[in-house]
C-alpha cells in the first residue's frame, strides 16, 4: 500500500488522481489532500476518501470546510499547509499538482523529509532543477514525472545511461494554430480566448491550454526535461505529433529510437508514477492502432510559434533565466485572460523581460525567488 499526499485535488490532475487511487484501493490510499479555492469540492474528496489532513490556499474558506469535516481530519490553510501535507510522516509519495510557483518550497520540503515525489508542475524543475535534482539525490529519493511526455521518455529509458542518449524527442500536438493555411502568421494576434481554449487533443486547466496554443507549454518542457533526465538542452527536441498518440521518444547513439504510444489519457502516467515500478492493470485505456489509422510527424514552425526559441535560449542559458522565462510568461497568459493582451503578445511580452533580464548564474533558492518577483514586476510594468 502506498500512501499518497496530492497537493491540486481539485484540478484536472488532481481530480485525474482520485480516479486512479479509486482503482486501486489496496494498492493507493490517499493521507492528505490540498487544494486552492475550491471548498466544496475538497469537502466532497474529503468526505469520501477520508484524508488525516486537508489544507485549502484560500484562507477565507477554511471555517467553511472546518464545519464541514467537523474533527474527522485536520485542516490547515496556507504555506504552512502545503508544508505539513508534503511532509506528513506516514506519507510515501507527494503528488505536487499545484499550477505556479507555489509548488515549489513543498516540493523541496518533501524531497528534504525523504518523501518521493511525483511533478505535474512543471514550474518545479524549470525555475528551480539543478536544485530540485540535487537535492533529490542527496536524500536518496525519486523525481517521477506526471507529464506524459515525460513519463513516456522515463518509461522509454528504463534505466538507461544519459550517455546511450542522442536525443529526447517531446511530441507536440502543434496546438488549435498548428495549420497555417489556416492560422497564418498575420491572422494569430486576432486569435480570441475561445479559440486559444480549444485544444485538439487534451482537457486541461486553463493555462496549461492557452500555453499548448502559443507551444510555451512544449517549451517549459524541454528545460524540465533537461533536469529530470540529466540531458543538455541541445539534445532536447521537439516534433508536432497531431494524432497525440505517441507520447514522446527517445532516440539512442545508435541510431535506434523508442517510443511510448496509447490514446491520450492522463490516468496512465499518473498511474505509472504512483505504483512505480510495477506496472499495474487497468482498462481506462484502450488503444486500437487499426482504428487510428495513421500517425503523421512534422518540424515545428518557430517562425509563428517562436515560444520555443525562448525557451531553448533559457535552458541554455540557465540559472535565473528559465525563473524569468515562466514568471513573464504567467503574466502574460493572465493578462491575455483579461483581454488586455494580444495572442503574440504572450510571446512578445515574455521576449522583452527576458532581454531586460540580468542573468544570475549559478543561483541559490532565493536568488531564484527574486528573479521570479522582479519578472513579475517587470512584465506587470
Amino acid at each position: 500500500m502506498k500512501r499518497v499526499v496530492l497537493l491540486g485535488s481539485t484540478g484536472s490532475i488532481g481530480t485525474n488522481t482520485l480516479k486512479v487511487v479509486e482503482d486501486h484501493p489496496t494498492l493507493l490510499q490517499l493521507v492528505g489532500l490540498a487544494a486552492g479555492a475550491n471548498a466544496q469540492l475538497l469537502i466532497e474528496q474529503s468526505r469520501k476518501h477520508q484524508p488525516r489532513v486537508v489544507s485549502i490556499q484560500d484562507v477565507t474558506k477554511l471555517p467553511e470546510i472546518q464545519e464541514a469535516l467537523g474533527t474527522r481530519c485536520l485542516v490547515m490553510t496556507g504555506p504552512e499547509g502545503l508544508i505539513r501535507l508534503a511532509t506528513l510522516p506516514e506519507a510515501d509519495i507527494v503528488l505536487i499538482a499545484i499550477v505556479g510557483i507555489a509548488g515549489l518550497e513543498p516540493a523541496l520540503a518533501a524531497i528534504r523529509a525523504g518523501k518521493d515525489i511525483a511533478v505535474a508542475s512543471k514550474e518545479i524543475l524549470v525555475m528551480a532543477g539543478e536544485i530540485v535534482m540535487r537535492e533529490a539525490r542527496a536524500h536518496e529519493v525519486k523525481v517521477l514525472a506526471v507529464d506524459s511526455e515525460h513519463s513516456a521518455i522515463f518509461q522509454c529509458l528504463d534505466g538507461k545511461k544519459p550517455c546511450s542518449v542522442r536525443n529526447l524527442w517531446l511530441t507536440a500536438s502543434g496546438g488549435p494554430f498548428r495549420d497555417a493555411t489556416k492560422w497564418p502568421a498575420d491572422s494569430l494576434p486576432t486569435v480570441t480566448l475561445a479559440q486559444a481554449l480549444k485544444h485538439p487533443s487534451w482537457t486541461m486547466g486553463r493555462k496549461i491550454t492557452i500555453d499548448s496554443a502559443t507551444l510555451f507549454n512544449k517549451g517549459l518542457e524541454m528545460i524540465e526535461a533537461r533536469w529530470l533526465f540529466d540531458i543538455e538542452m541541445p539534445c532536447v527536441q521537439v516534433v508536432v505529433h497531431p494524432q497525440s498518440i505517441v507520447h514522446s521518444m527517445v532516440e539512442f547513439i545508435d541510431g535506434s529510437m523508442i517510443a511510448q504510444l496509447s490514446t491520450p489519457d492522463m490516468c496512465l502516467p499518473i498511474q505509472y508514477a504512483l505504483l512505480y515500478p510495477e506496472r499495474v492493470g487497468c482498462d481506462r485505456v484502450q488503444t486500437n492502432l487499426a482504428r487510428i489509422g495513421h500517425l503523421t510527424f512534422e518540424e515545428p514552425d518557430t517562425d509563428r510559434f517562436p515560444s520555443l526559441n525562448l525557451a531553448r535560449r533559457a535552458g541554455e542559458i540557465g540559472g535565473t533565466l528559465p525563473a524569468v522565462l515562466n514568471a513573464a510568461n504567467e503574466v502574460a497568459v493572465e493578462l491575455f485572460f483579461q483581454g488586455r493582451l494580444e495572442f503574440t503578445g504572450i510571446t512578445e511580452l515574455t521576449t522583452r523581460v527576458m532581454k531586460a533580464h540580468s542573468v544570475v548564474t549559478s543561483p541559490n533558492l532565493s536568488q531564484i525567488l527574486a528573479a521570479d518577483q522582479w519578472a513579475r514586476n517587470e512584465a506587470s510594468r
